[in-house]
């Protein structure tokens, strides 16, 4: 565990903690407030690999379970509420 003004002041021997053991934990006056980690492992709580490109919305909704379900979404082309000025 690292008291958060330490951690401050030694940041890269922090960082080399983090690689060689792990996650660190940071308190501040005592309390558990942070965890650093490796970016490996922040990816892996993710779900997602090191080098895994961003897909796009498009290719998002084609990857949905609904997609091919034959689910039809209409726009409702009414003029929608009036408001007074």
């Amino acid at each position: 565990m690292w008291q958060l003004q330490e951690a401050k002041n030694r940041l890269c021997q922090l960082v080399d903690e983090v690689q060689k053991k792990g996650p660190q934990v940071i308190t501040r006056r005592g309390i558990e407030v942070a965890v650093l980690l490796s970016y490996s492992d922040f990816l892996k709580l993710k779900g997602k690999k090191a080098n895994e490109k961003k897909s796009s919305l498009a290719e998002f909704l084609m990857a949905s379970p609904l997609a091919g379900s034959g689910i039809k979404i209409e726009r409702d082309k009414s003029l929608g509420r009036e408001i007074e000025l």
